[in-house]
């Protein structure tokens, strides 16, 4: 077998499996990513006329997903969501607790961040196009849960639902998205592994 064979990972891989495998490895990996998304959540800009504010956390809920995996993924946004439905101060704006208006984008990011590490673990974090299609598809599943979540919550429209919870947010996820493009080709190109 020649060395290039033996270095690309195998297929279905994402970037955590190139780690040493371990059960130690894998709680960490889903700690770590709920930490991340956590600390995420505290970088939050407020919108003008709208209950919910732009954060990182969409960003690195769907960065988690494609570099953990699909189940990874799921345990770190699951955790993350229930750590904070129980009293850590960790979701937007240092809230925590369910039922709150933004609460539905953290069931999406949940979502989001397995359908991601499902599509991450099919090589499409490998390369730039492949990438932007992801975390399109990405938020888009989050909206698709944390929009009607917030007319229901608020007693909004879906109309005005869509204009306070989607709109606003669109300029911000394209450069989430074009971050995304650049760091995750580049991450598995420094690995020399596009597989």
């Amino acid at each position: 077998m020649s060395t290039a064979s033996a270095a690309a990972p195998r297929t279905g891989s994402v970037l955590a499996d190139l780690l040493p495998s371990s059960r130690a490895k894998d709680i960490a990996l889903v700690v770590g990513g709920a930490a991340l998304t956590g600390l995420a959540a505290q970088i939050a800009v407020p919108v003008p006329g709208s209950p919910v504010p732009v954060t990182g956390q969409t960003f690195a809920a769907l960065l988690v997903g494609a570099g953990l995996g699909a189940g990874r993924g799921f345990l770190s946004l699951a955790l993350y969501a229930l750590v904070g439905m129980a009293g850590m101060p960790w979701f937007a704006n240092g809230t925590s607790g369910a039922g709150g208006a933004s609460f539905g984008y953290v069931l999406g990011m949940l979502l989001a961040s397995t359908v991601v590490g499902a599509l991450a673990r099919r090589g499409a974090d490998r390369s730039v196009l492949r990438t932007a299609g992801t975390m399109v598809l990405g938020s888009a599943i989050i909206y698709a849960v944390g929009v009607p979540y917030l007319a229901a919550s608020t007693g909004m429209s879906l109309t005005a639902a869509v204009a306070a919870g989607l709109t606003p947010f669109l300029l911000g996820d394209a450069l989430k998205a074009a971050l995304a493009m650049g760091l995750l080709p580049a991450a598995w190109k420094l690995l020399g592994r596009r597989g």
